[in-house]
């Protein structure tokens, strides 16, 4: 059985509590590793930094804010991008936006998908399980 790991990047830890809980009642047996800012996110990813000690196994999937501190979504988004490493990770913008240039600048950076956040509590937990079931239970990785 592949080993199946998340990465969060998620600044808001109200937020991140409703993903983790989604993910969790969706039964997405997928460890989960949260960083809370979009430098972290990149030295996770690149392993540099604090996260210079971690394994070289990539997550299966990162939801990536958009409005981060120190580098924003779109920033570690571009990087990812820029990496033949990293280039084909599968990166979901889940992000509290519904801006159309947020969205067009998402999917042209190479966002994968592009989610907002539901605002009703009930919508946030099915939303947030509907991704972790698609992307780590039916999509099949490059």
């Amino acid at each position: 059985m592949i080993k199946r790991t998340v990465l969060l990047v998620e600044d808001n830890p109200q937020d991140e509590l409703l993903i983790l809980r989604a993910l969790r009642k969706a039964n997405i047996s997928a460890a989960i590793d949260v960083v809370r800012d979009g430098q972290q996110a990149v030295d996770y990813l690149f392993r540099t930094g604090e996260y210079s000690q971690r394994a070289e196994e990539l997550p299966s999937l990162v939801l990536l804010d958009i409005n981060l501190p120190k580098l924003s979504g779109f920033d570690v988004l571009k990087r990812v991008r820029a990496e033949p490493n990293t280039q084909l990770l599968p990166v979901v913008m889940f992000t509290s936006s519904d801006e159309a240039n947020d969205r067009l600048r998402a999917y042209s950076t190479g966002a994968n998908s592009f989610v907002s956040k539901p605002l009703e509590f009930a919508e946030f937990i099915a939303s947030a399980g509907v991704l972790g079931a698609y992307w780590l239970s039916t999509n099949i990785p490059p």
